[in-house]
């Protein structure tokens, strides 16, 4: 059985982090917070489009320090990090996207989040069934089971919050693996099998509905997870996949449960932004309700960011996390889940 080959400081526990809220906020000065607004208002008065900034498009000899020392955190730290202090409440969705964008291109690369190619994408609820094998949980109000994206690294900005609920809970996989080493090193071992991974119906033609990995997998001295959440719980529904055995359920069933025994919970103010580390940390939220009125209706930006000179993973594991391409996919940014959504 493989183990950790060193410490790695993305293994944390809830108590220490807790403790540790002026290591991992990020608070932006008035004089960072002046320079995004500047670079934004360049970006607007020559029309660039959120989708097409990049890094050179943004430059940020202010902020771009503070980014550096965040970008080698989520490489080599914890795994993730709060940015406190953009004034979205004063910006508008178009200057608050842009400044979410721009930060993020000194991160990684933007990648689609969905078949209609969202660079910028939403959280939002829509009303959809999170049972639904077709149904992604960001669509419902729904309590969703821990889970990493498909993505190095997930940004959230939030722009409103829920009525009530919606908190983010957020758990070191390195933390959940080294556990269950200790407790049921048996189970330990069969994460590091082969799993089968719902696509949700996102594939390109010809493309079968699924993809594998393990949810353990070792590479160069690196762990990398995946969580076994609603993704794999789903695939079982898909025609050609394997069905668990007693084993498998057990070992999923005890993931789960120890990323609920500890996690960490994170309140997102508004205008916050929160990365996270998609191979060494877990996240989910609380169910939430929902303002009625659709401008106070919960909604947080979203950026999926690739880095293949990050953590090095396994052959074959990076094919599957770099984002949703499907046949006819083209790359957009919108304001609004609802805009060009079709029927997402």
């Amino acid at each position: 059985m493989f183990a950790i080959a060193a410490p790695d400081p993305a293994a944390w526990y809830a108590d220490d982090m807790a403790a540790k809220s002026n290591e991992w906020i990020y608070p932006l000065s008035q004089r960072q917070v002046g320079e995004l607004m500047d670079q934004v208002a360049v970006l607007e008065r020559d029309g660039v489009d959120i989708k097409d900034i990049t890094r050179d498009l943004f430059p940020l000899p202010n902020v771009g320090p503070a980014l550096e020392d965040i970008y080698h955190e989520l490489t080599e730290g914890r795994g993730f990090v709060l940015v406190r202090g953009l004034p979205v409440q004063e910006m508008t969705t178009w200057q608050a996207g842009a400044a979410f964008f721009g930060i993020g291109t000194y991160l990684g690369q933007a990648v689609s989040q969905n078949p209609m190619g969202h660079l910028l994408g939403h959280v939002k609820n829509l009303g959809k069934d999170y049972d639904d094998p077709m149904v992604r949980g960001y669509q419902t109000a729904a309590q969703m089971n821990f889970h990493s994206d498909q993505c190095d690294y997930v940004g959230l900005m939030c722009m409103h919050p829920a009525k009530s609920g919606g908190a983010s809970l957020i758990a070191s996989s390195m933390t959940v693996y080294n556990e269950m080493q200790k407790r049921r090193p048996d189970l330990a071992a069969a994460l590091c099998n082969i799993f089968y991974f719902t696509k949700h119906g996102e594939v390109k033609d010809g493309e079968d509905p699924f993809y594998t990995m393990p949810i353990f997998g070792f590479h160069e001295g690196y762990l990398s997870i995946r969580a076994g959440g609603a993704h794999v719980r789903k695939a079982q529904l898909l025609p050609g996949v394997p069905q668990f055995t007693e084993t498998d359920i057990e070992a999923l069933d005890m993931f789960q449960e120890l990323a609920k025994e500890l996690y960490m919970p994170m309140e997102f103010e508004v205008g916050d932004i929160q990365f996270l580390h998609n191979h060494v940390m877990l996240h989910t939220r609380t169910a939430f309700e929902d303002y009625e009125e659709h401008e106070k209706k919960r909604h947080l930006m979203r950026l999926w960011l690739t880095d293949p000179e990050g953590r090095p993973t396994p052959p074959g594991f990076r094919e599957n996390i770099s984002g949703i391409e499907v046949t006819g996919t083209v790359h957009t940014a919108p304001l609004d889940m609802l805009e060009g959504a079709g029927a997402d």
